[in-house]
């Protein structure tokens, strides 16, 4: 269901009952509990359907909408929602970076009494207590992974990464996967348009919290200079290109236009449904841990990536804030984290036996480099979580853009990033 469907459905007893705020779909007699779930980009994140319902055939008494928002504004549009009223009872963090801002808000229900109940084998919660207290429940921890088209290696006669590539590697691989497919329409690489594929490395392998948060963002050169070498040599897209042209990470490897790609775990789900509807193409690919800094983290790779949770909105009619909890506690279960995996998500919870689901599916790789990248790979989130956090990153987006452009270079844009943080922010 999207946004713009629900006036056409307004008049139905399920979804008016969903709605924030709504007297209507209690269950505290015991009888039904009808509740809204936000989320995004439907057709292509099938992980919020899953979680419904796996929960709802244990607990046939709820029934849980899924309301779409845009995917790109989906921030925008929750809050608007959240302060007129009308927000689901339910709702995910798209990115853990605002959680104080909803948390400032008065915007999430304290659920420390679902998280107490967890088990440690899940990962990412300690990301969603403030002062004690814990106000969303993860279900996905993202790693990303540095993606492979095996068949474009073996034609341009390069190695494919086998877990010990520095950025130095990843660089000369390009440089050779360039060359080795000169007179065909693959690049080397893809780097898409999000900031965070240049940030989000830097401050997980090259910064600090503390660092960030004090706008001393000299290590981010670096990992400017390299996306600029790449992008003048040909060997990836311009960034002016994947933004006027809105290019699509799924289509460029997916329809076999490069040969490798830096992006999250979450492609993997996406990459198999896409191969299996017939959206991508039919080809041998895999993936790999990161490229580190030097050869110093090879054993345990770092790489970014975010927790991903769900939150209860404080609007919830009273007589469903149990069955919430109750959903919440099934996202963080073990069952839960099957589900994900067998549609190629990496979950918050994390067993070998959840590992074993995973590379159990039809066409999910099983290779020793791909195990690796499962397992080994420590993921640091993109940016603190802290309140400090969205101002700085608004600079730092600019400053992406306008690198990324050519309009500056790395090493003046990042000082201007600096200065405009230290006026504008940190006083």
């Amino acid at each position: 269901m999207t946004k713009a469907g629900v006036a056409a459905v307004a008049g139905a007893t399920l979804m008016l009952a969903g709605c924030s705020g709504d007297n209507g779909g209690g269950g505290g007699d015991g009888g039904p509990v009808d509740l809204v779930l936000a989320g995004w980009s439907l057709s292509t994140t099938p992980e919020f359907q899953v979680l419904v319902d796996g929960f709802t055939e244990q607990n046939p008494e709820v029934t849980i909408d899924v309301l779409e928002y845009d995917a790109a504004n989906y921030d925008t549009q929750l809050t608007a929602d959240l302060a007129a009223g009308s927000a689901p009872d339910l709702y995910p963090l798209k990115t853990v970076t605002t959680l104080p801002t909803y948390q400032e808000g008065g915007q999430l229900v304290d659920v420390s009494d679902v998280a107490s109940e967890l088990s440690g084998d899940i990962l990412g919660v300690d990301a969603y207590v403030v002062d004690g207290a814990t106000y969303a429940i993860p279900y996905r921890q993202d790693a990303w992974f540095l993606y492979y088209n095996q068949e474009l290696f073996d034609q341009a006669g390069v190695d494919a990464p086998d877990g010990t590539w520095t950025w130095d590697d990843y660089v000369a691989a390009s440089s050779a996967l360039q060359e080795g497919l000169a007179g065909t329409d693959a690049k080397a690489t893809y780097q898409h348009g999000w900031a965070s594929l240049v940030q989000g490395f830097a401050n997980a392998q090259a910064g600090s919290d503390e660092k960030f948060l004090a706008a001393e963002w000299d290590y981010m050169v670096p990992f400017y200079e390299r996306a600029l070498e790449l992008q003048d040599a040909g060997a990836q897209e311009s960034y002016g290109t994947v933004t006027t042209n809105s290019l699509t990470y799924q289509g460029q490897f997916g329809t076999q236009k490069v040969a490798m790609m830096p992006m999250g775990s979450w492609y993997v789900a996406t990459l198999l449904a896409q191969q299996e509807s017939g959206d991508a193409d039919t080809f041998g690919w895999s993936f790999a841990p990161m490229p580190q800094l030097d050869d110093s983290t090879l054993d345990a790779p770092i790489t970014q990536g975010n927790p991903t949770a769900i939150g209860i909105n404080p609007a919830i009619d009273e007589d469903k804030l149990d069955a919430a909890k109750e959903f919440l506690a099934y996202i963080g279960s073990e069952e839960a984290a099957s589900e994900l995996a067998a549609i190629g998500i990496m979950p918050a919870y994390t067993t070998e036996a959840v590992a074993e689901v995973m590379f159990g599916l039809e066409g999910v790789p099983t290779d020793d480099v791909a195990r690796t990248a499962f397992s080994a790979q420590q993921p640091v989130p993109e940016a603190p979580v802290n309140s400090g956090t969205p101002p700085l990153q608004t600079i730092l987006d600019d400053a992406h853009s306008e690198i990324m452009t050519g309009n500056i270079s790395p090493a003046d844009g990042i000082a201007a990033a600096i200065a405009r943080a230290q006026d504008e922010v940190l006083g």
